[in-house]
């Protein structure tokens, strides 16, 4: 699974720490959400955010190490604009901000009974163009 991360797993010492198995595909950027800062960092709707595209297998590991278990963060698929060979989706993880003393706001998703953080968030990803796009190496 590819995953644009844009926090503290943009560090490759930190990733070792939680995932066995990774690379780093390369610099990306999310368009669509922009960077928060609260007690972790977060998204919210609008502007762009650079990050990394991070490959692996362990989805459990990532899901345990933002909380997601607990609702701290939920793991959401984007479209991937990347050259050919690569998956079309990527996974981002976007922390409630509520939970996280982050200064955002989610749009009312009006499409489900609770209205939660979740229900907001892939509301806002059904009707927005969020999406992340692999930043192409410079050539020398």
């Amino acid at each position: 699974m590819d995953v644009f991360v844009y926090g503290t797993l943009t560090e490759p010492d930190r990733v070792a720490e939680v995932l066995d198995s990774f690379v780093f595909v390369g610099p990306a950027t999310l368009t669509g959400l922009r960077l928060v800062e609260g007690r972790y960092p977060t998204l919210a709707p609008g502007g762009e955010t650079a990050g990394r595209l991070l490959r692996t297998d362990e989805t459990t590991a990532l899901d345990e190490y933002e909380g997601v278990g607990e609702g701290l963060y939920i793991r959401e698929n984007v479209p991937l604009d990347a050259p050919e060979g690569h998956p079309d989706r990527a996974a981002v993880y976007v922390g409630d901000p509520d939970r996280l003393d982050a200064d955002a706001t989610w749009p009312d998703g009006s499409s489900g009974p609770d209205g939660g953080f979740a229900t907001r968030v892939e509301a806002y990803l059904e009707r927005a163009d969020v999406r992340v796009r692999l930043t192409p190496r410079k050539s020398v």
